[in-house]
């Protein structure tokens, strides 16, 4: 399994708060499967996003745990007016791994009513938004239809791993699987901070997926999209999902420029 949100990299944001616990928290993951990390530390005005002291700590515990997992970059991105401005102009210091991939997490109490501007101006800059955890925003538990419009303009969405567990609470679980009945979702992720309360594991809620919409749909969500992502590749075109037929089903209904930016027909 691949994890593209993880704040395994120690002192820079309320992840592992040192080495040693970068490292059991590396080791957790790759017992549970994970054979990828992407290293994803908050870029906000609370956790200043540090880019070079990001790199050497990474390769730090790259160091300790060796060929167990493969460590990558990235950043848990907040949609302030500053780190806006920067990563339209220096893209690939926020993206997955120096690529086309941008993690984004909203404010649980406030989300613009630029935001739709904002992820199309990040895509033709060369960071196609990812959604963290919808199913765990307070707004958007309230507002989920609000989710179809960033879907028809090529934002992608990953969901908590331990959301589907209940570990988040009945609401967050809830939310997680109404996105996936509808076909919503494109990743599981652990956006795991240490090893007891936000836990690196994947497994359990890969093993629930698979049990509830198949094996196949299980794979894209924790291995062949988050992969896809990590080296920088295109997301797989999902084959046909629960919402194709249905009234709220996102995506462009006919071909735009938005359609063609994202190499849809």
């Amino acid at each position: 399994m691949i994890d593209i949100h993880h704040h395994l990299i120690f002192g820079v944001d309320d992840g592992a708060v040192d080495l040693e616990t970068s490292v059991r928290m590396a080791e957790m993951a790759a017992n549970d499967g994970i054979t990828h990390i992407a290293c994803t530390p908050h870029a906000i005005s609370r956790f200043p996003y540090q880019f070079e002291v990001n790199a050497e700590r990474r390769a730090m515990i790259q160091e300790r745990v060796g060929n167990r997992v493969i460590l990558g970059a990235g950043c848990d991105f907040h949609l302030s007016f500053d780190n806006i401005e920067d990563a339209l102009k220096n893209p690939k210091k926020y993206t997955i791994n120096g690529k086309n991939y941008l993690l984004v997490e909203f404010d649980d109490f406030h989300i613009p009513q630029s935001i739709t501007d904002t992820f199309y101006e990040l895509t033709l800059a060369g960071a196609r938004p990812i959604l963290t955890h919808p199913e765990r925003n307070l707004l958007l538990q309230k507002e989920p239809e609000r989710i179809a419009e960033w879907l028809e303009h090529g934002c992608l969405v990953q969901i908590t791993s331990n959301s589907l567990t209940g570990r988040f609470g009945k609401t967050a679980q809830s939310m997680g699987f109404r996105l996936l009945d509808k076909g919503w979702v494109h990743f599981l992720a652990t956006d795991a901070h240490n090893t007891e309360s936000r836990p690196p594991v994947m497994s359990e809620a890969r093993r629930l997926v698979a049990e509830r919409y198949g094996a196949e749909v299980a794979e894209r969500l924790c291995v062949t999209n988050p992969l896809a992502v990590f080296e920088g590749r295109p997301v797989p075109k999902a084959p046909r999902s629960r919402y194709d037929e249905a009234d709220d089903e996102p995506g462009p209904r006919h071909g735009g420029f938005f359609s063609r930016l994202l190499g849809r027909k």
